[in-house]
């Protein structure tokens, strides 16, 4: 019988916690580290959006505003990467 989905999910997430605790080894994550690796992946779909926004964009006005956004979510998955690494 194949295997559902649901498993091969479970699976998955258990082999990503084991990834990730041998990269961290036996250290806890501090708070900063977990926000900014819990927000990193909203930052990267908004940031996405923001793009696709910016193809079909036609007003100047509009189209400077969804680069400025571009530029702050950016600088936000910098710092949030900057604050995961430091340890």
């Amino acid at each position: 019988m194949a295997r559902g989905f649901e498993s091969k999910d479970v699976e998955y997430q258990q082999a990503e916690a084991q990834a990730r605790h041998g990269k961290k080894g036996n250290r806890a994550l501090t708070p900063e580290e977990r926000e900014a690796q819990a927000s990193r992946p909203t930052l990267e779909l908004a940031l996405t959006r923001t793009r696709a926004d910016l193809a079909s964009a036609t007003s100047p006005a509009h189209r400077r505003m969804l680069d400025q956004a571009i530029a702050a979510l950016e600088e936000q998955i910098r710092a949030a990467a900057g604050t995961a690494r430091q340890s």
